[in-house]
């Protein structure tokens, strides 16, 4: 009887116990990690962008003395993909390769041509543009209208940039004694504007740059020259390749690059 009396009071204690426990909290679904970025984290570094500022809608300078261009933006979106800080540097176009494979600049932003020759000596990205050599004139020129009149008047004369490929076609379209070489492409639109030359061979995006620069000032003439792809230059080897490679390619398939486009090559 007493061990009844002891077990019934244990039941109603056990009873008693269960009303009050606290309601069971139930397991919260397993949560998803957030997906990893498939780009690489270059953890801050500073990146020396070695550039010209003289080289229209790529890279110059605007009344403020502020770096402006798709240069500027390409890699400002770049380092924020990447993790890492821009560093632009004035550099002369004249060695600026070999400059670069001595390790003085990480990368060439600088509507820069991909050529074997150049590849003996630097390394290039995955191209971010082709880009057509094309003649541009005065707003007025009516001398002649297209390439076959302009290589027909040998009193006529062509100015371009020293080291591109745009002068190796210059010389290949009216000969070297025609030519006239430039340090920069701003002193060869100088000397067009000027009348002392006739004609710039220059890449299409930069004649567009110039003519907005020059508004109402400048034409180019409807022969597309060539196509040259364009590339950054990098030191032979550098760890930048890959990683800049991959930002180039998200940039493409999330609509940058196209925005940059109608940015800067309206």
């Amino acid at each position: 009887m007493k061990a009844l009396r002891i077990a019934s009071v244990l039941l109603i204690l056990s009873i008693l116990a269960a009303a009050c426990a606290p309601a069971a909290t139930p397991t919260p679904a397993a949560t998803a990690a957030p997906p990893t970025s498939a780009l690489p984290d270059l953890g801050g570094r500073e990146v020396i962008v070695a550039v010209e500022n003289a080289y229209p809608p790529f890279n110059s300078v605007d009344a403020n003395g502020n770096g402006i261009g798709w240069d500027y933006d390409a890699f400002a979106e770049i380092c924020k993909l990447l993790n890492c800080v821009p560093k632009f540097t004035l550099a002369a176009w004249e060695g600026i390769f070999e400059a670069t494979a001595a390790g003085q600049y990480d990368v060439v932003a600088d509507g820069v041509t991909i050529t074997e020759e150049r590849k003996q000596t630097v390394a290039f990205s995955d191209p971010f543009m082709v880009t057509p050599q094309v003649i541009l004139v005065r707003a007025d020129e009516t001398r002649f209208t297209d390439k076959a009149s302009l290589v027909a008047n040998t009193d006529l004369k062509v100015a371009t940039q020293i080291g591109t490929t745009n002068y190796i076609v210059a010389e290949q379209l009216v000969g070297a004694s025609r030519v006239s070489s430039f340090d920069t492409f701003d002193g060869a639109v100088l000397a067009l504007m000027s009348g002392d030359s006739d004609a710039v061979i220059i890449d299409k995006q930069a004649a567009k740059g110039f003519m907005t620069a020059n508004e109402g000032k400048l034409k180019t003439l409807p022969d597309i020259l060539s196509g040259d792809e364009l590339g950054f230059v990098f030191k032979q080897g550098s760890d930048l390749i890959d990683p800049i490679n991959k930002a180039l390619a998200e940039m493409k398939a999330n609509g940058t690059l196209d925005s940059l486009q109608q940015k800067w090559f309206p």
